[in-house]
């Protein structure tokens, strides 16, 4: 058991030094003038001590070797031959066999190019490499190298190179994907609202944990005796309450800063973290349900005990920090999935699902050194707050599948199809009502001759949504679940139970087009799309979706299937559905260089979004454009995420009747 909790706080460990150690490499860029047309870019790296960086001519079947590409290069310029590089190592690593050629300390890359467009000022270089010490890290860095300024710079990406260089020419008159409307920033206060109420609830549920409840009316005593007077008593609790915020909004702030305010958003459909995620909250769920604690050292107590005596406002503090190091094994789980849900997310998430978490920690600790006398109307301590912990392990539990089932619906691997992921839902609360009913019992649970009407009632709540659950094998809709397990399509029979009738009409549809939720013929390919909708004269709706996009699944589930949505999409659009996280690679004589963002396009995932993004100006899903199929013109305002059946209606008639005219 010891080796299993040592495991788990290695795995801890080892992901908060990999986002600590974002990259270990610094690069600085400079380019020199040889003549005319003649150039010598300059690219040195600084390496961290211990680690290593492969160069470009180290063994494929070693580390990953450097690779150098100039994406803009085609008619602008010619690279001569390959960069020149510092002095190198070689050694024989015994694993793969063979000899690696690595930098250690420090790197110089310098790479000759010759000008062949004089109109074009600007050169675009990617250096995709891998660096390694124990582990491996992958770096990928974009550079934009003025050759009329002759000056360089590191960019995010070589849209702020293309921008920078037409705003002299032209001004541009739409909003870029990274500009915000109005409509944008109201959907994200509506985020981040949410994930301030979700965190105040687990806050809440974290106070109902048996490493917390009793410690309330211990502090509280502990502040309203010391105290010389009430005033001071209060004071002092309250000062003690609006530290345990700070601490907790101090660690949302550090995750926001680790990963960036603004890289998240693309973690609900990475297969890595996505995976990552998963193996986390299985850990935190089997500690839950007691098999083992998740403890930070004692030594971190003991100290942080000794800072407390010293009393005063500087004491408070650290009494604070003890409760949030002593309180871990049961907070640390829920923090963790905190985390993970808010980074998801993106932005400042983070920090308020922490304000969110703290405040409902703290605000017991606050209310009751106000009011001493509520203390005698608090429930005892005992072993309910057990259940409350075991009911939290199996909310972890259920939650971890949900990534799984976002990492394979992403690779589209089909191993935790809706009827597996149903089914494991149905066991995972299923079992929950057993043990809310006193028929099971874990390990740190006191016997038990009789249950509360309150562990009764939710016990028969579970028991009713595991029932709930059960006609979704058979291909029941679900709706009060929608976006959260797989999608009907993506089912072992995604056409219902005996649904016959559906698998003959599949093969009777048009070329490219496939059977999508509510049995509306849809196509995967814009041109495909395009070609059949002239030729029944019909407008095409465009459809950026996800497979992992909940909100997407939330349309389908809601308003698609509303009787009047559902008619218009059957008879009077052509339904162009374009998945812009498929990860299936684009041929390579398909492959390209985005004109918008500078990236290779790869797969046809990025081929969607980055039409989405260089046509319309937007990258979020799901986004619908009704479209002419002869013009390929906008027929009236896109729209995204419209949970009004009658609002969305409105839109499709209005572009609908402007196709008409």
């Amino acid at each position: 058991m010891k080796k299993l909790v040592y495991f788990a706080l290695f795995f801890m460990a080892f992901l908060t030094s990999n986002a600590q150690m974002a990259d270990p490499v610094k690069w600085e860029s400079s380019v020199e003038k040889k003549s005319d047309t003649e150039y010598i870019l300059i690219f040195n790296a600084e390496i961290e001590p211990e680690w290593h960086m492969y160069s470009q001519f180290s063994d494929e079947m070693g580390g990953l070797p450097m690779v150098i590409s100039f994406n803009n290069a085609e008619g602008n310029y010619e690279p001569e031959k390959t960069a020149e590089e510092s002095e190198t190592h070689k050694e024989f690593n015994e694993t793969f066999g063979v000899e690696e050629t690595f930098f250690s300390e420090t790197a110089e890359l310098k790479q000759h190019i010759k000008v062949t467009n004089p109109d074009n000022k600007l050169v675009q270089i990617e250096i995709e490499y891998q660096v390694c010490k124990e582990s491996c890290l992958q770096g990928d860095k974009l550079f934009v190298i003025d050759l009329e300024k002759l000056t360089s710079q590191e960019v995010n990406n070589f849209e702020e190179a293309t921008t920078a260089a037409t705003t002299t020419d032209k001004k541009k008159e739409d909003k870029s994907p990274t500009e915000k409307s109005s409509e944008d920033e109201e959907e994200e206060e509506k985020g981040l609202l949410t994930i301030f109420l979700l965190a105040f609830a687990g806050g809440f549920a974290a106070l109902l944990t048996p490493c917390v409840f009793p410690m309330i009316p211990m502090t509280v005593s502990f502040f309203t005796k010391q105290s010389k007077t009430k005033a001071a008593g209060r004071r002092n609790a309250i000062f003690y309450g609006i530290s345990i915020i700070v601490i907790y909004v101090i660690l949302g702030s550090v995750v926001t800063a680790i990963f960036g305010a603004d890289s998240l958003n693309a973690l609900s459909t990475n297969v890595t973290f996505n995976l990552v995620f998963f193996v986390l909250l299985i850990v935190f769920a089997t500690s839950f349900l007691g098999a083992f604690e998740i403890m930070l050292p004692n030594s971190w107590a003991n100290k942080i005990d000794r800072q407390a005596d010293k009393g005063g406002y500087i004491g408070i503090v650290f009494m604070a920090l003890a409760l949030a190091i002593v309180s871990f094994s049961c907070t640390g789980p829920i923090v963790g999935t905190l985390l993970v849900q808010a980074a998801s997310k993106g932005g400042i998430a983070p920090i308020v699902g922490m304000l969110g978490f703290s405040s409902a920690l703290a605000l017991p600790f606050m209310l009751f050194a106000m009011f001493p006398g509520w203390l005698n109307s608090m429930p005892k301590s005992g072993g309910w707050l057990n259940t409350v912990k075991v009911f939290l392990g199996f909310l972890e539990l259920a939650f971890a599948f949900k990534f799984l089932s976002n990492a394979d619906l992403v690779l589209q691997m089909h191993l935790l199809e809706r009827e597996t992921f149903l089914a494991l839902w149905i066991a995972i609360f299923g079992t929950l009502a057993f043990y809310l009913f006193g028929k099971i019992q874990l390990p740190h649970d006191s016997p038990i001759t009789s249950i509360s009407v309150g562990r009764l009632c939710m016990g028969l709540l579970v028991l009713s949504f595991t029932v709930y659950l059960i006609p979704g094998l058979w291909g029941a809709p679900l709706k009060l679940l929608s976006g959260f397990p797989p999608p009907s399509t993506y089912s072992e029979s995604p056409f219902g139970f005996g649904g016959s009738s559906a698998a003959i009409m599949e093969e009777e549809l048009p070329e490219g087009a496939k059977i999508a939720a509510h049995g509306l013929i849809a196509f995967e390919d814009y041109k495909d799309g395009l070609a059949y909708a002239k030729e029944v004269n019909k407008p095409v709706m465009l459809d950026f979706t996800g497979y992992a996009c909940v909100n997407c699944r939330k349309m389908e589930d809601h308003v698609w299937s509303d009787e009047r949505i559902l008619s218009i999409l059957k008879n009077e659009v052509v339904l162009v559905s374009l998945y812009v996280d498929s990860k299936e690679d684009l041929p390579e004589s398909e492959q390209y260089i985005s004109e918008t963002t500078g990236k290779k396009i790869k797969t046809i995932g990025n081929k969607w979004s980055d039409l989405q993004i260089e046509r319309y100006k937007a990258n979020a899903q799901p986004y619908y454009v009704l479209m002419n199929p002869d013009t390929e013109e906008k027929l009236n305002d896109p729209v995204g995420y419209t949970p009004d059946v009658l609002e969305y209606k409105e839109w499709l008639t209005s572009g609908i009747e402007n196709f008409k005219e």
